[in-house]
């Protein structure tokens, strides 16, 4: 149930958050091309492209659950190289989509033992894009606040006021069945924390233990400190996992403390499109490839159904409520919204041939610009200074519905670009 905080914040707009649990329900738990434990460490590899310390430890945690091998989360080394190969993507896809080409899907579908699907590398590329974006809200929203998760607690917790979110979704059969499911299992999984730790802690000493072992009796014969010896020694496979051997007071795991090894590359991240020295680098047209015509019958062919929940996905957030917001800009709430998702989608080099671009700066104010850019663009960035300071006078579901534009739009554009990638090499 570590998606609490996440659900909280789109609990203020219960339609979209049944739409968006489906979709992630989904992608994690039905049937599909990639295996559940895969699934997760994708999700963990993605999340750590953005110092997402709240997503990380969340699919550590369902990693493992999933009967994840727990040398894995050692580190990109420790992986399959078929996983690892998945790196190079999803390094380009989280800060510059638009350099991904056909040449880094052949490279991932060549023939070789290591070689990947084109299902497969589907599912994975949906999960990159939506664990991507997820981040952006966690940290828009300030749900990475949590210190017992190794947060960096700069942003308030952020409350439903008087709102339950219960009532929130209530008459919604799918989410409460679902948000009923998932307090099952935060709480089977405080009984099942002990046996995971013992399962990690084994496995580990039985493929790596002998040598520590020798170890321990040469300091047993030289006559040292058995007590202490022993303490540092177990202390040794948790810290190689890149995990807190403790947990807190609740019986959650304190998750990763280092997540520079589920990356490689630290220092790649986002370059301005519009000041790009690429001269071969080409605007992306929505006319010429767009979700609609070209990229929502893809993936539905290749990952059955997945494309269907998307597309409810994208409409539902362009179908919220934001009249406050655009009565408070002098605009129609549809005029709000499309200028907010091309101003994204500008910012990662997608054009749209029927829009007039001068209306950005004419809708948006320029800390508004300053928030959308920081929490799509490098949303690590994103501090509780800049979220109180844009839009103070207006409400805090507004603030959210925002931040769900952003985590929609930045999704969309990920995909276009993998997507349009992927049917040029088909072609």
């Amino acid at each position: 149930g570590r998606l609490e905080a996440v659900t909280q914040q789109m609990g203020y707009h219960p339609q979209y958050l049944d739409s968006f649990l489906k979709t992630q329900h989904y992608l994690m738990h039905m049937d599909g091309p990639l295996p559940f434990d895969c699934r997760h460490y994708i999700a963990i590899m993605a999340a750590a492209r953005h110092q997402c310390r709240y997503l990380v430890n969340l699919h550590v945690l369902q990693f493992l659950r999933a009967g994840g091998d727990p040398q894995w989360l050692r580190g990109l080394e420790f992986i399959p190289p078929k996983l690892r190969n998945l790196n190079e993507i999803n390094k380009i896809l989280a800060h510059r989509p638009w350099l991904i080409t056909k040449e880094h899907i052949e490279k991932l579908l060549k023939i070789s033992e290591w070689s990947w699907s084109l299902a497969e590398l589907v599912h994975a590329v949906v999960l990159l894009a939506h664990c991507h974006a997820l981040a952006s809200f966690v940290f828009g929203c300030g749900c990475e606040q949590d210190e017992g998760l190794g947060g960096r607690g700069s942003l308030k917790p952020l409350s439903l006021g008087n709102q339950c979110f219960c009532e929130a979704t209530a008459g919604n059969s799918y989410s409460q069945e679902l948000l009923r499911i998932k307090r099952k299992r935060s709480l089977d999984s405080c009984m099942e924390l002990d046996s995971l730790r013992e399962r990690m802690q084994r496995i580990h000493v039985e493929t790596e233990g002998r040598d520590e072992m020798r170890l321990l009796q040469q300091d047993r014969e030289e006559g040292e400190g058995q007590g202490a010896k022993v303490g540092v020694r177990v202390g040794v496979p948790m810290a190689h996992l890149g995990l807190s051997p403790l947990a807190d007071t609740d019986g959650v795991v304190t998750g990763a403390t280092n997540l520079a090894c589920y990356m490689q590359d630290p220092d790649f991240g986002y370059q301005d499109f519009a000041r790009r020295d690429e001269d071969q680098t080409q605007v992306f047209r929505v006319q010429d490839y767009s979700w609609e015509d070209h990229g929502f019958s893809l993936v539905n062919r290749l990952y059955s159904d997945i494309g269907h929940l998307l597309d409810e996905k994208f409409r539902m957030v362009d179908g919220l409520q934001s009249s406050a917001m655009a009565k408070r800009q002098g605009c129609e709430p549809s005029v709000f919204k499309r200028g907010i998702w091309n101003y994204i989608h500008c910012m990662f080099g997608i054009r749209y041939d029927d829009y007039d671009y001068a209306e950005v700066n004419q809708l948006l104010e320029r800390m508004l610009k300053v928030y959308i850019k920081t929490v799509t663009c490098y949303p690590e960035k994103t501090n509780s200074e800049m979220f109180d300071r844009f839009w103070k006078q207006f409400k805090h579901s507004e603030k959210v519905h925002v931040n769900l534009l952003i985590l929609e739009a930045r999704m969309q554009a990920e995909l276009l670009y993998a997507l349009q990638a992927i049917t040029q090499y088909m072609i």
